[in-house]
């Protein structure tokens, strides 16, 4: 069984940044991907950026160029926008499984409680 926890979240004005960490404990793959997901009230989960272990990344066309995403699932957010706000969620899964569509949520079976990201204009 695998556990994620995020930390990371809170409030920010526009064009403000944030560092979302995700802690991975229990029983961790060797080859995995790894990524966040976010959902914003009354809307549905989406994917905001990816990675795999041997490299690959992938981001919503959304935040690119503001969102980078490190190995580790560091998600490193800058100049956000209010649209950015939503729970926000830590993924992992085995590389088999993630190898096609690194930002489908039907691809992890593996996830965080959320934390909050808010973005005020």
């Amino acid at each position: 069984q695998v556990q994620l926890v995020e930390s990371g979240g809170g409030s920010v004005q526009a064009g403000g940044s944030l560092r979302l960490s995700c802690v991975v404990s229990g029983d961790t793959y060797s080859s995995y991907c790894m990524g966040w997901f976010r959902q914003a009230p009354g809307k549905e989960r989406e994917g905001v950026a990816a990675v795999h272990s041997d490299g690959r990344t992938k981001y919503a066309d959304s935040v690119k160029g503001r969102f980078t995403i490190s190995i580790d699932n560091t998600l490193i957010m800058n100049n956000l926008k209010p649209e950015d706000t939503g729970i926000y969620y830590c993924v992992t899964e085995t590389a088999w499984r993630c190898r096609h569509d690194l930002l489908n949520p039907n691809t992890y079976s593996n996830w965080g409680q959320g934390t909050q990201v808010t973005v005020s204009s």
